[in-house]
């Protein structure tokens, strides 16, 4: 078994705690994810994110730099189990001196004020994926959820802007990835008229099975499969299954499974790969951090999923678009 999850949150929670003045290093801590259970997991590679939360972050760009910095400041305390990921062939560099990958992503379009040179600037520092919304409008196009708003009413009318239209434009020139994760309906439908090569949904699960409107639909999964492109399982538990209003949702591997098993039969298993949202999500009972992943093969395996198509789901899929568009 060998891991790539598209989505993590794990900087901004170190950096949170660095700011309170708590422990806690990319190595070793109390969060989702960290190294040592990382490689414990053997994972071949891990997304990390840099989320700006537009309104409460302050400056975007300002902030998004210092995210950035302490990512830089984590892996070189920590080269001897992981390195980052410039280009595809990198991955199997670092595979072969024994250490997992780091691949930059950035959560918040909003954090380039809509300059391209800012884009480009995100692009040298290693930025290989951006989430082109939160749940706030910005200078790209608009979410499918803003706070406030019915998580059951998907915007099927606003989608990416003309400025980000030519960001999207821009990034598939570059070799960087759009994730339609968070943004609207109508904006999925835009990138896709927008791109030729594949793009992904970074952690996004299957609305059939929940009406959350940060799932996908049927149609835009098949789209998405049509492309050649991959959405990650969320383990986020209210992304996974309703419970009624006022109880907990603790999460379920069962719950992962059936989205799983529903995303296969309608775009195919080549369109499935993991994005945990770890350290962005509240803790999934059943599936608590890295340390968990054994167990979601094993429950995926027993619902029906072979080994082959496993491997395809749980690092392959994702592989194949990487070596595509980086």
């Amino acid at each position: 078994m060998r891991i790539i999850d598209m989505h993590c949150d794990t900087i901004g929670e170190l950096f949170a705690l660095k700011s309170q003045g708590q422990p806690g290093t990319l190595r070793e801590n109390k969060l989702h994810i960290d190294l040592l259970r990382m490689k414990g997991s053997r994972y071949l590679l891990q997304n990390f994110a840099l989320f700006v939360q537009l309104g409460k972050d302050g400056d975007p760009w300002e902030r998004v730099c210092s995210l950035h910095e302490l990512y830089e400041q984590e892996l070189r305390q920590n080269s001897d189990l992981i390195a980052p990921v410039y280009q595809f062939s990198d991955i199997h560099e670092n595979e072969r001196a024994g250490k997992m990958s780091a691949l930059l992503t950035v959560e918040e379009g909003a954090v380039c004020k809509g300059e391209l040179e800012k884009l480009r600037e995100l692009y040298k520092w290693g930025v290989r994926m951006l989430t082109l919304t939160w749940n706030f409008p910005n200078e790209l196009g608009w979410p499918n959820f803003s706070r406030g708003q019915s998580h059951y009413l998907p915007n099927t009318t606003q989608g990416l802007t003309e400025r980000g239209r030519e960001f999207v434009a821009e990034m598939e020139k570059l070799g960087m990835i759009p994730d339609v994760s968070h943004l609207s309906d109508a904006g999925f439908y835009d990138v896709l008229a927008v791109t030729k090569k594949p793009f992904v949904a970074s952690h996004s699960n299957a609305r059939e099975i929940c009406p959350w409107v940060r799932n996908m639909t049927d149609d835009m999964i098949r789209k998405l499969a049509e492309r050649g492109g991959v959405m990650g399982l969320n383990f986020c538990a209210d992304f996974l299954e309703e419970v009624p209003e006022g109880q907990k949702n603790p999460g379920t591997i069962a719950a992962v499974v059936r989205h799983a098993k529903h995303i296969a039969d309608v775009g195919g298993v080549s369109v499935l790969g993991l994005g945990s949202d770890f350290d962005g999500i509240d803790t999934h009972e059943e599936l608590p951090g890295a340390q968990s992943m054994e167990r979601l093969w094993d429950a995926m395996k027993q619902g029906g999923f072979s080994e082959e198509q496993l491997d395809r789901i749980f690092w392959k899929n994702v592989l194949r678009v990487y070596e595509e568009v980086l």
